[in-house]
């Protein structure tokens, strides 16, 4: 099943340097605490990002690692800001900036290319990963580990997960690598002249850098892999990895040996953010400024457990509905004040975070979300609904507008979602495997040349992506609000920002649409009939790709039947094709 897909995007270096040096300064100007703190993480992140970029770029042209002045000028960087993110996290007070300024113009003279490409680091993003947390866990590695330790960080994520450890360590700066291959099987290039750096003392023990495992932990296993093969025994191997489990069912003998007898300490999230470090206060006073101090303790969401905070909810519906999908949610928290109840939602790290604050206010002020307070530190405050249900039925002047409004207000950029050849390739790919290949014969209408005539004819947006009636409450004064309205366009799939006519036929589908109300629909919203046409399978496909994943969870089997239902009533209709194909 085709489902998850990495965010990419051009930056050009220097516009970032420029940046990162605008935003230390005004960073520096902020008092002590955990405001401070987060912008200084979000440098932090910014910095690493760039790192990986400039080091991917010369990866591409040289097919190696190296060491080349621009690598370490990078790293130095990232460097200086994981000690500023240390100190901050400590309550240490940090030094003059003029070193950073000095690193940042060191690597400004640099030949950087005009534009590298940067992979969205994930756990920041989605998975409630801190940067802290391989600070935390790296100060716990044995005290007697010989030195020196050279610290490896593996791209993407682990170039600055990796800085953070030898922060902790007091060790030289990280060497980064990119495991390359087949997911399951990676391995690394290396230079001649980075495999004489990495293995100059025959006594060093190396530290291997990196979010997962997941299902292989191949790129963990690829590194050792080779430093074993180049002398090094295993006991002077050990890993900072970003969660305590085992690498998935398609490890191979040998990683999965080598992971359960190995030094790999971890911090997880619980422990991280439920206690005080430095200035940094536990999780449920983060708002504490704002919403008042906790009158009763934080309460966790996460994985579905929202699902069971209203007792009238519970007993109203069965107990697999709503679905959820544990793996993909965020984690989030229910926090009780004087001021009411609030929703402390993980929106991500790192500067792209911080629109959603503001796509929040804009939605709140035009009445289709509930009022947004605050981010901090990777998590957005929104105030939480008691009582509120979803609702039996969804007027259609609600959804239209509801579309309507982020049809003009969130426009996006280009390239920030998967292309329609893409969106064809992953129905075929996901209704072959499920309902197998005869199945996805009604595809063979979408011919490249009309692909091609729709992709000129679309606008990308911010599309909601989550039109379900689950995602919509009616609140005890009979407002109809959107639930988890802000980064579903930016979430771990391949959809990413499409024209509105996804939403169009998310909607169709989710509300099982009669042709009448889906021509209305698509007539108020401006979509075209002929692109949502194309997204309704697509859609559908992706849908049943989704709740595949989620085999496991609540209600995750019924939904992907209900899709493949509508898939078969949608594929039936053939070259007529007329709109409608609800789910019911």
């Amino acid at each position: 099943m085709l489902v998850y897909g990495n965010r990419d995007r051009l930056e050009n270096p220097r516009v970032v340097v420029a940046r990162i040096a605008a935003a230390h300064r005004a960073a520096a100007a902020k008092p002590d605490g955990l405001i401070r703190h987060g912008l200084l993480v979000s440098l932090f992140i910014e910095a690493a990002e760039l790192a990986q970029g400039l080091a991917d770029a010369e990866f591409a042209a040289l097919e190696e690692d190296d060491c080349t002045p621009c690598r370490d000028a990078a790293m130095a960087v990232v460097m200086e800001l994981a000690r500023a993110v240390a100190r901050s996290w400590r309550g240490e007070p940090q030094p003059n900036a003029c070193t950073l300024t000095a690193g940042l113009e060191t690597l400004s003279v640099q030949p950087l290319p005009e534009t590298v490409r940067i992979r969205r680091s994930e756990g920041y993003a989605f998975y409630g990963l801190y940067p802290e947390a391989h600070l935390e866990a790296a100060a716990r590695l044995p005290p007697d580990l010989p030195a020196p330790v050279v610290v490896i960080g593996l791209r993407s994520i682990g170039t600055g997960l990796a800085a953070m450890a030898a922060v902790a360590l007091d060790a030289a700066p990280p060497v980064t690598l990119r495991p390359i291959g087949h997911p399951f099987h990676r391995a690394v290039r290396v230079s001649a002249r980075l495999r004489t750096a990495l293995l100059a003392d025959a006594g060093a023990s190396y530290v291997i850098v990196d979010e997962g495992p997941g299902l292989s932990g191949s790129s963990f296993g690829a590194v050792a892999d080779w430093l074993e093969e180049a002398g090094v025994p295993p006991r002077r191997i050990v890993f900072l990895p970003s969660h305590g489990g085992a690498p998935g069912p398609h490890s191979s003998d040998r990683h999965r040996r080598r992971w359960a007898e190995a030094v790999r300490p971890v911090i997880g999230f619980d422990e991280l953010a439920h206690a005080a470090h430095g200035p940094v206060p536990p999780l449920e006073r983060w708002f504490e400024d704002t919403l008042g101090p906790a009158v009763a303790p934080l309460r966790d969401l996460s994985g579905g457990a929202w699902r069971t905070v209203s007792a009238d909810l519970a007993a109203d519906v069965a107990a697999d509905w709503p679905p959820v999908h544990a793996q993909q949610e965020r984690r989030k928290f229910l926090l009780r004040t004087a001021s009411g109840p609030w929703l402390l939602k993980f929106a991500g790290l790192g500067r792209l975070s911080d629109a959603k604050l503001d796509r929040a206010r804009v939605l709140h002020q035009a009445g289709f979300t509930t009022e947004p307070i605050a981010l901090r530190h990777g998590f957005l405050a929104e105030r939480w609904l008691d009582g509120a249900q979803p609702p039996s039925t969804m007027p259609l002047k609600r959804l239209a507008d509801y579309l309507l409004f982020r049809a003009q207000r969130f426009p996006a950029e280009r390239d920030t979602g998967a292309s329609l050849p893409d969106l064809l390739a992953m129905a075929r790919v996901n209704i072959g495997e499920a309902l197998g290949a005869a199945a996805t014969v009604s595809l063979d209408r979408w011919t490249p040349d009309i692909l091609r005539e729709l992709s000129a004819g679309g606008r990308r947006v911010i599309t909601d992506n989550r039109l379900h009636i689950w995602e919509w409450l009616r609140t005890t004064d009979g407002r109809l609000l959107k639930t988890d309205s802000l980064d579903h366009a930016d979430a771990h799939d391949l959809i990413g920002c499409q024209d509105i006519a996804w939403d169009v036929a998310g909607a169709i589908v989710e509300f099982s649409l009669a042709t009448a109300e889906a021509d209305r629909l698509c007539d108020a919203v401006g979509a075209s009939k002929r692109l949502v046409a194309f997204h309704l399978p697509c859609y559908l496909a992706f849908q049943i790709g989704y709740w595949s994943f989620a085999s496991s969870d609540a209600g995750a089997g019924s939904m992907r039947r209900l899709y493949e239902k509508a898939w078969k009533r949608q594929a039936g209709r053939g070259a007529r094709s007329s709109l409608p194909v609800g789910t019911s």
